[in-house]
C-alpha cells in the first residue's frame, strides 16, 4: 500500500490531466500547475492535429476519458503511400480500433474538462522554477512568489520540461529532425475516400493528407530546413511568404501542387521545428519524475507521442498505488516504460530517414513501393505490439518484472 497521498502535476497540456485523473483513481490527489494563465487549448491554440493510436485510446479507457475524446475526432480506417502519380493502399492492421486524428487544442479542452469534472483542481499562471525536496515532501517554487507542498512532484511539462532540469541539469534537451511542420485545409478534393490518410513523398519533402469530414482535404507537410527555428521565429515569418514557399516545394507533385494552391495562408498552421527527444539518463530523482514528452518525445512519425504520454501517465499512477514507497515506485515506473518508448522512438527515426529521399531514392521508390508494403511496412511487422498494448489497469504492480 503506498503512503502517497498528495501529487503536483507540472502542466496542463495532454499528460498532466490525464496523470491527474489517474492518480485520483488510484487514490492520490493531484493539482495540475499550469504556467501559462489560462487552459492549454485557450493559449493561442498551438498546435496542428495529432494522432491516438488505439493503445492510446484504450490507455485514455481507464480514466473514463476516451468517449469524450473519440467524439471529436476524425477516424483513419485506411492509409495509402503516394510517390508522384504512383499510389498503393497499405495492410491494414486486423482487430485493433482506427487510428483517431483530432486538433491539439480541442483534445487539451477536452482532457481538462474531464479532470475538472472529476475534481481535479487546476492552478494557472504557476511557471515552476524551482522545488526542495525534503524525507517527507517536495515543494514546488512558482515564478509569481507562490508555491504548493505535495508528497511527489510529477513533470508533464513537455519536451522543454523544467523538471527534468531539476532532476538532472546535464539532461539532455529537444533536437531537430530537420524538418519544419506546416498544416491546412485546401479546398481541392483528392481522390480518395474518406476515412483514408495517405503519406506522400514529394520531390523537395513529404506530406500527407486525408479528406476532411466537412468537405476539402486537411494536409501536413514536413518541409526540410537548415536550422531549427522557434515557434516565435516561425509565426514571425509571414503565413503568406510560408505558403509562397510551399507552393513552390510541392509545385512538381499531384495533389500537392493543388492542395497548396487552393490553402489560404490566413488558415495556415505553423507548427514550427519539429522536435525529438533522445533518451533522458534520469527520468527521476528523489520525489520528482518524468512523464510524457518531457521523459520521451517521438518524432511525429511514429503516430504515438500522444499516446505514449497517455500510456505512461496510467502506468505512473499503477506504480503510485501499488508499491510501497516513492523510490520502488518511480523504479517500477520506468522498467515498465522505458523499453517501449525508445523502441518506438527507434521506429520513428528510421520513417524521418526517408521522408527527404534523395532523387535515386526516390526514383525507386515506385518500383520499391510494391515490396515495402509486404516487408518494412507490414503492419504485423512494425506497429502490432505499440498498437495493440492494452495496460490492465487492476492487475497489482510489482517490484520485479513477472516471469514470462
Amino acid at each position: 500500500m503506498t503512503t502517497v497521498r498528495t501529487a503536483i502535476v507540472i502542466g496542463g497540456g495532454i499528460a498532466g490531466p490525464v496523470t491527474a485523473l489517474a492518480l485520483r483513481r488510484a487514490g492520490i490527489t493531484a493539482t495540475v500547475h499550469e504556467a501559462y494563465p489560462a487552459t492549454a487549448s485557450g493559449a493561442g491554440g498551438i498546435g496542428g492535429t495529432l494522432a491516438l493510436a488505439p493503445n492510446g485510446v484504450a490507455a485514455l479507457r481507464t480514466v473514463g476519458a476516451d468517449g469524450a475524446v473519440t467524439a471529436i475526432a476524425n477516424p483513419i480506417e485506411r492509409t495509402a503511400m503516394a510517390v508522384g502519380r504512383r499510389r498503393i493502399d497499405l495492410p491494414t492492421l486486423a482487430g485493433v480500433p482506427p487510428l483517431r486524428v483530432v486538433h491539439r487544442a480541442e483534445l487539451h479542452r477536452v482532457l481538462h474538462d474531464r479532470a475538472v469534472a472529476e475534481g481535479v483542481p487546476f492552478a494557472y499562471g504557476r511557471r515552476l522554477v524551482a522545488a526542495e525536496q525534503t524525507e517527507n515532501g517536495v515543494t514546488a517554487r512558482f515564478e509569481d512568489g507562490s508555491s504548493a507542498t505535495a508528497d511527489v512532484l510529477v513533470g508533464a511539462d513537455g519536451i522543454r520540461s523544467t523538471v527534468r532540469n531539476l532532476i538532472d541539469p546535464a539532461a539532455p534537451g529537444p533536437r531537430f529532425t530537420g524538418l519544419l511542420g506546416f498544416e491546412a485545409v485546401a479546398r481541392h478534393e483528392v481522390d480518395a475516400e474518406p476515412g483514408t490518410m495517405t503519406f506522400a513523398f514529394g520531390r523537395r519533402g513529404y506530406y500527407l493528407y486525408w479528406p476532411e469530414p466537412g468537405g476539402g482535404t486537411r494536409w501536413g507537410a514536413n518541409l526540410p530546413h537548415q536550422r531549427p527555428l522557434s515557434l516565435v521565429e516561425a509565426r514571425a515569418v509571414p503565413a503568406a511568404q510560408w505558403l509562397d514557399t510551399l507552393r513552390t516545394s510541392y509545385g512538381d507533385d499531384d495533389p500537392g501542387r493543388e492542395l497548396m494552391a487552393t490553402s489560404s495562408a490566413d488558415e495556415l498552421q505553423v507548427v514550427g521545428s519539429l522536435q525529438i527527444m533522445p533518451p533522458v539518463p534520469h527520468w527521476h530523482r528523489g520525489r520528482m519524475v518524468l512523464v510524457g514528452d518531457a521523459a520521451h518525445a517521438p518524432s511525429n512519425s511514429s503516430g504515438q507521442g500522444a499516446s505514449l504520454a497517455i500510456e505512461s501517465a496510467v502506468q505512473l499512477a499503477r506504480c503510485l498505488r501499488d508499491l510501497p514507497d516513492v523510490a520502488s515506485a518511480f523504479t517500477a515506473f520506468e522498467r515498465l516504460r522505458r523499453a517501449r518508448v525508445e523502441k518506438v522512438a527507434a521506429r520513428a527515426a528510421r520513417i524521418n530517414q526517408a521522408k527527404a529521399p534523395g532523387p535515386v531514392a526516390r526514383a525507386l521508390m515506385p518500383l520499391l513501393m510494391p515490396l515495402l508494403t509486404r516487408t518494412a511496412m507490414d503492419p504485423e511487422k512494425t506497429v502490432a505490439a505499440e498498437q495493440r498494448y492494452v495496460i490492465d489497469w487492476d492487475a497489482p504492480v510489482t517490484t520485479e518484472p513477472a516471469l514470462r
